[in-house]
């Protein structure tokens, strides 16, 4: 069974993950850790569970879920992986981080990319991988149909979704892959984003405003 931790990083309050099951492997989704406190609360946490980090994954490559990809690279020796379309996207980041204010070091350039139905493995786990652009070019969910939860990265949130006026963003796009990707989805898995609380399928189809 899949275990998931969740941390709150940097001004974006971005939600990184770290999934590991009984084998004691696990990946880290989104590194999105800045500051040196919140760096070393991702480094303890591995550290005091005993877990062996063997893959990073991008659900997609803005700013804020790429910021850690580097310091993960140097303590871990991980490049990340992610869709092949969130290339360029990862690429800009050097460009526009000080507009943030940001000091970034660049990320590596991904080790291996993703597509569609492509699987995920580690430990005694497995996540699918589902193709949902529209926040991004590239954004990808991360989905385990065993243990009912979904990464869903910026394309679903709790009562929203994810905006579509960044470079490469597309409403009628993001909502498409909502509908024919993730709320086709049984109505009790969990749905884990990018930003903010988890939610439900089951909730999203009865209650988010930009779905019903």
């Amino acid at each position: 069974m899949v275990q998931i931790k969740s941390f709150t990083f940097n001004p974006f309050q971005e939600n990184t993950y770290v999934l590991y099951d009984e084998s004691k492997e696990c990946v880290i989704i989104d590194p999105g850790c800045y500051e040196f406190h919140e760096k070393q609360a991702l480094l303890e946490f591995i550290s005091r569970e005993g877990l062996k980090p063997v893959m990073l994954l991008n659900t997609h490559a803005h700013i804020d879920h790429v910021l850690g990809n580097y310091f993960v690279h140097q303590t871990y020796g991980l490049k990340p992986v992610m869709h092949t379309a969130d290339l360029n996207i990862l690429r800009a980041v050097p460009a526009y981080a000080p507009n943030y204010g940001f000091r970034y070091d660049p990320s590596p350039e991904p080790e291996s990319l993703l597509e569609e139905n492509d699987t995920v493995r580690f430990g005694h786990s497995s996540l699918k991988v589902l193709f949902t652009p529209g926040h991004s070019p590239g954004s990808i969910s991360f989905y385990s149909e065993e243990d009912r939860f979904i990464i869903s990265g910026d394309v679903l949130f709790s009562g929203s979704i994810g905006r579509t006026d960044l470079p490469g963003g597309d409403f009628d796009t993001l909502i498409r892959s909502i509908r024919e990707k993730l709320l086709v989805l049984p109505a009790e898995t969990t749905v884990y984003s990018g930003h903010g609380p988890s939610t439900s399928i089951g909730a999203e189809q009865r209650h988010n405003p930009f779905l019903t």
